[in-house]
């Protein structure tokens, strides 16, 4: 039989351990059916369609590990402030985006940068200079914070009295007042007041994200928060729409999101949302624990202090969102229900907090195949690298974050130490302790772009970084092999999906990226300079430019 596709003309980087390269692949239907050279082309028929290569990198689909592309999604039609890091280019967008949306109720959107404002704190005073008549309401880059105006405030009702939530903080000035910028859980005391998006609204979201993401070469992803947080409404019927009528192309694992205020009375609604969330290329098979915040607003949790703007201990070591030993005690209980668990942990102690709830787990239950996995990992101490290969819990890399920026040397490194900043994103000790690695964006807290994630784990340096900007801990780069393998079948593996996805073999699903160059050859400083020309998935064309 011939094939129905047909790429050749190579190279063809497999991230297959038996044949790393091979110049031609066959696919009929959904299926790879042949790798190797000169031979597959006897595979070519009448109504075969053959992509000539023409030196071009075929490589398997990237597969985003951690990505919330819903709310990208949506973000992207909303006040936009990604891709600027300024103050004057914040303002311009949102008087802009203020004057083309009169009628709007609120002004909502994000993607701000905290290095744009002193201490990183952001003031209503700046918003209402710009809105003084609606209210605003705008997520940082991160997602742990959200800048707001005086009449967001006071339609929320806070002011001096209002005592900070036990998961966030309001930023106050002298006399207690709020000054504009909400953390963490207190972004939610006016983000709860939003309007509601339509069904529709968050359809649209996914589908303009889906697009956005299979122009960057991903054919599949984890989405890390199925479920309502914050002011954030829950994306899963919009997925199930899309894949009962077909419009999801992209594979999906959606990880359910743990309510932190309740306890173990809630799996039987996960267990009941995996069954009905479950549908197309659609499986809700996951449970996301967000354990901790992030360094910048000194929320993530540390096993010591940090330091204040004079270089002393503080009083304040970060939150753990879940006391450990109910982490333990909730871990223990999903993983016994078959239930892989993605963790957000972000600093030391909450990564050793998650690596324990690992531990209890498989004493409890022995090894299975649940496959657990924590995502972005700052700070891992020393003693805890070794633990992920011991106890089967996957590294999920969000490589665009591990370089010299202003956020990391002037809300950061400061304030954590030097010893503590040299442990930050250790993924050459991750890979040569042997964990398995895989990686995602978090976009839209960062770009959602395979290839930037690729340079930076190579470089650990931006592409656009000025020059002289020192290389990010030189000793932590992996090479380009090992960051490939990572975004692809090592997301697989974390998605459940290796057994036919992430490498390029017969019997392998052709989820397939024709790159517009082999980033192999040339040096690690143009790495950046790739781009997708084409996406497959199951052997359809989802993306071509």
């Amino acid at each position: 039989m011939h094939a129905d596709l047909v790429f050749t003309g190579g190279p063809v980087h497999t991230v297959s351990p038996a044949r790393t390269r091979a110049t031609t692949v066959a696919v009929r239907g959904e299926r790879i059916v042949a790798v190797g050279h000169d031979e597959v082309r006897e595979l070519i028929g009448p109504r075969t369609e053959v992509v000539d290569l023409k030196g071009k990198l075929l490589i398997p689909g990237f597969q985003d590990a951690h990505v919330h592309p819903v709310g990208g999604g949506i973000e992207l039609g909303q006040c936009d402030l990604s891709g600027v890091t300024t103050l004057d280019a914040y303002r311009r967008r949102i008087r802009a985006y203020a004057d083309a949306h009169p009628d709007a109720e609120w002004i909502t959107g994000g993607g701000w940068s905290m290095e744009a404002f002193p201490g990183g704190l952001p003031t209503a005073a700046e918003l209402d200079a710009l809105v003084p008549d609606r209210p605003v309401y705008l997520i940082n880059r991160d997602h742990h914070g959200a800048w707001v105006n005086s009449p967001a405030l006071e339609r929320a009702g806070l002011d001096a009295r209002t005592p900070d939530p036990a998961d966030g903080r309001i930023e106050r000035d002298a006399d207690g007042a709020p000054t504009g910028m909400l953390q963490e859980g207190a972004a939610n005391l006016v983000g709860r007041l939003l309007p509601e998006l339509t069904a529709q609204e968050v359809l649209s979201g996914l589908l303009r994200a889906q697009d956005l993401l299979h122009s960057l070469g991903i054919t599949a992803w984890q989405d890390a928060l199925l479920g309502e947080h914050g002011n954030l409404k829950d994306p899963t019927a919009a997925y199930l729409t899309a894949a009962h009528d077909g419009r999801l192309t992209a594979r999906v694992v959606g990880a359910l999101w743990w309510d932190r205020a309740r306890g173990t009375e809630q799996i039987d609604e996960l267990l009941a949302r995996r069954e009905a969330g479950t549908a197309g290329r659609l499986r809700s098979t996951t449970v996301k624990i967000m354990q901790d915040g992030i360094a910048e607003n000194h929320t993530a949790a540390l096993l010591g202090p940090y330091l204040d703007s004079c270089g002393c201990a503080s009083d304040n070591s970060g939150i753990s969102f879940v006391p450990p030993q109910d982490l333990q005690k909730y871990v223990t209980a999903l993983d016994a229900h078959g239930f892989q668990v993605h963790f957000h942990a972000l600093g030391d102690r909450a990564v050793r907090e998650a690596l324990d709830a690992v531990e209890a787990a498989r004493r409890a239950n022995g090894f299975s195949d649940t496959r657990p996995h924590l995502a972005h990992l700052q700070v891992v101490h020393p003693d805890d690298v070794p633990r992920f290969r011991t106890l089967g819990a996957s590294a999920n890399l969000q490589a665009l974050w591990a370089v010299h920026e202003p956020q990391m040397d002037e809300l950061t490194i400061p304030f954590l130490g030097a010893e503590r900043s040299a442990h930050q994103y250790p993924f050459g000790s991750l890979l040569h302790a042997g964990a398995t690695l895989a990686a995602g964006s978090d976009w839209p807290v960062s770009s959602p772009d395979p290839v930037l994630a690729l340079h930076t784990a190579v470089n650990r340096r931006l592409p656009d970084a000025p020059e002289g900007t020192e290389v990010f801990l030189p000793e932590q780069r992996i090479d380009l092999g090992a960051a490939l393998a990572a975004y692809t079948a090592g997301s697989a593996y974390v998605n459940h999906l290796d057994d036919e996805t992430g490498t390029i073999a017969p019997g392998y699903l052709a989820d397939l990226a024709v790159l517009d160059r082999d980033p192999f050859e040339g040096s690690a400083e143009e790495i950046c300079a790739t781009r997708v020309e084409q996406t497959f998935v199951g052997g359809a064309r989802v993306f071509a430019r």
